[in-house]
């Protein structure tokens, strides 16, 4: 029979150091974090070879008593918790007082600190777990902690450690972290000596984002705020021209500590639905400040996950506040830099919004916390106001059923168009694929009294005005000419603009498409006769599967044995299409993902691929009446900035742009 032992406290320490202490970095993040937490206006951060042999952390913060040195590095001892009640409202980055016990149990580790009041600092060494008695040292008012050797007496952890520059790249993010989320905070970092990082205090958060990641994304950030009482969100999401191939870039924090949560990071990929491409994901840089009891910080070991009381509120908090300010701004990608998504004072024209980022209720908050809240309200205080147009609510709408158009209610508004074969009109270029794919069928803009009118959409509603969809760049001065049967060129109030005449078209048709569906008003074309199609056993099986959804787009089917189906109808504004080769395309949808898709993914990608067979493609030639009708389809819509697919409908060339090419500046 076993026996049962209770462990040495060593292999306690060791046991606790494998969870928090995971590479050098983890003794950045929790050396910096309790930094913070004592009030330290400047911190300093030193490395050598990645971490692996040196961490110092150098703070003008509190400072520690003497005689409180070996509480400091003992196991569970903190200053940050009286009651097991006050883990269920932490104020601190840091408490549960096991970090310096589980660093000093495997390095060689040398804490000296003085507090304001003393006379001398402290010095209190600790080599691999064994403590030696506390001297007095001289040191300036604050703390210094020396890690050497990280794993010094746990050979097999050091060896799972990766290349210095690997290290430093985990203790470089570390830091950036740490550095994002105090922005009032004085951060220098150093490797090898060398000077990688000296961020000075700054009272714009975009100076500190652009010392990490440059000009190019700092100039092409939006600021978004709002206020569900007590939760306030505020920050910076990037113009949808700035993406990346993973989420690393998206940065959240609460309450002054950095998170990662899965349901905010789908809320705000949510939010970009229909900007980015495939595989792009949106770039974040938002803070979310709220009472400490409605989060609970203690369900993982470095804290970098929490679990919110109410996460479906955050979620529909982050989601309705993105789309909002995406719908009120102008998203046109400009070629050059210089055209910036500026950040706006809305709280300043919102009374009821100008509470954000205060003390909640008069709870304490951390210092880390209390720090940003201060920057932050000066930070609001310097904006000056906006018309009252470009005000955000204070409320936000409850999470949606769907994921686009988030928005003011719609109206339908008709528009002029019929159906014409393809042939009309010039063939598609032989070297587009997507024309060539879609070349048997074509949606004409022609304008004329006695055709069926299709329907678009237009936002209404209090607040709401027209241009605020349209953006800087809305009624064309000048009639658009087409180039190289693909392009529209026209002038705007700020220079030159180059419109895609295919992704313009198919962001018009899928929002005409979308509304339509939702409404039950989709008008369909009955076969006098039904068509059979004949598919493989699977195709048949996934598109009898999803019958009641592809009638919800005007294609009724039924078996017909075998691997043939029938089909009855389909969508009258695809009056030119074959109606064989529409359905194959879209079973060929239906069974290509890995995994069964939402329903409402499933009928988004359809749209996608409904409003793009329909669209006018690149080289169909336009007349300049189809022209103009196409442009003015593209102020009614909402999203005309980007297609379906997420690419940009139009590109901006600024007047000083091209001034500068032709050296006018």
């Amino acid at each position: 029979m076993a026996t049962i032992r209770q462990l040495p406290q060593s292999v306690i320490n060791k046991i606790a150091a494998g969870e928090v202490v995971e590479r050098p970095a983890s003794v950045v993040k929790e050396l910096v974090e309790n930094s913070l937490d004592a009030g330290a206006k400047r911190i300093e951060v030193a490395v050598a070879q990645g971490g692996m042999d040196l961490v110092r952390i150098v703070d003008d913060g509190l400072g520690i008593p003497a005689e409180q040195l070996p509480l400091a590095v003992a196991s569970h001892a903190t200053s940050k918790l009286v009651s097991a009640d006050d883990l269920f409202r932490v104020n601190t980055l840091g408490f549960r007082g096991e970090a310096l016990a589980s660093i000093a149990e495997v390095s060689h580790f040398t804490l000296r600190s003085r507090t304001a009041d003393a006379t001398a600092g402290a010095e209190l060494e600790v080599i691999a777990g064994n403590h030696r008695p506390v001297v007095p040292c001289g040191c300036p008012t604050g703390t210094v902690i020396e890690v050497r050797n990280l794993f010094v007496n746990t050979p097999v952890r050091r060896k799972f450690l990766r290349s210095t520059q690997t290290e430093m790249g985990h203790v470089t993010e570390a830091f950036t972290r740490l550095a994002l989320a105090s922005p009032h905070v004085h951060f220098v970092l150093r490797h090898n000596d060398r000077m990688v990082y000296d961020l000075p205090p700054s009272q714009d958060w975009r100076e500190r984002i652009g010392s990490f990641f440059g000009p190019e994304l700092r100039d092409n950030l939006i600021w978004i705020e709002s206020v569900d009482d007590p939760i306030r969100l505020a920050g910076y999401v990037a113009h949808p021209s700035q993406s990346r191939t993973s989420t690393r870039m998206q940065y959240l924090f609460l309450n002054g500590r950095y998170v990662r949560d899965r349901a905010l990071q789908h809320a705000l990929a949510e939010s970009y639905r229909g900007l980015l491409l495939t595989g792009r994901y949106p770039i974040s840089f938002l803070c979310f400040d709220m009472p400490a009891d409605m989060v609970d910080v203690n369900v993982h070991p470095t804290k970098l996950e929490v679990r919110f009381q109410d996460g479906g509120r955050l979620y529909s908090q982050l989601l309705g506040t993105i789309r909002t300010k995406f719908l009120t701004s102008d998203l046109t990608h400009a070629v050059a830099a210089d055209r910036i998504a500026q950040p706006s004072a809305n709280f300043a024209a919102n009374p009821a919004a100008q509470t954000t980022f205060e003390t909640n209720g008069g709870a304490p908050q951390s210092p880390a916390g209390s720090a940003f809240v201060d920057w932050a309200k000066s930070e609001l205080s310097a904006r000056q106001p906006l018309s009252a147009p470009d005000a955000l609510p204070t409320s936000v709408p409850a999470r949606p059923t769907s994921s686009l158009m988030d928005g003011p209610p719609l109206e339908l508004v008709p528009l002029e168009r019929h159906w014409e074969p393809a042939g009309a009109h010039e063939e598609p270029l032989p070297n587009d694929s997507t024309a060539a794919h879609d070349a048997g069928m074509r949606f004409d803009l022609h304008t004329a009294d006695n055709r069926t009118p299709a329907w678009n959409l237009r936002p209404h509603g209090p607040g709401f005005a027209a241009e605020q969809a349209i953006g800087s760049y809305a009624a064309p001065a000048t009639q658009a000419v087409q180039i190289h049967n693909r392009y529209l060129v026209t002038e705007s109030a700020e220079g030159v603009l180059v419109i895609d005449q295919h992704a313009l078209h198919e962001r018009v048709l899928y929002e005409q498409f979308r509304t339509k569906v939702l409404a039950g008003a989709l008008e369909t074309q009955s076969l006098l006769v039904p068509e059979p199609v004949d598919l493989s056993p699977a195709e048949a099986a996934a598109a009898l599967e999803h019958s009641e959804l592809l009638a919800q787009l005007g294609i009724r089917i039924e078996p017909f044995g075998g691997g043939t189906v029938l089909v009855s109808s389909y969508p009258a504004m695809l009056k030119a299409a074959n109606p064989a080769a529409l359905l194959r395309d879209m079973v060929e949808l239906l069974v290509s993902g890995a995994r069964a898709p939402e329903r409402r993914d499933l009928l988004d990608e359809l749209l996608h691929m409904m409003s793009c067979k329909a669209a006018v493609k690149a080289g169909d030639s336009l007349t300049p009446a189809e022209i103009e009708a196409l442009l003015a389809q593209r102020h009614l819509a909402q999203d005309t900035h980007h297609c379906p697919h997420g690419r940009p409908t139009a590109l901006v060339f600024t007047r000083e742009d091209l001034d500068r090419q032709f050296m006018r500046t």
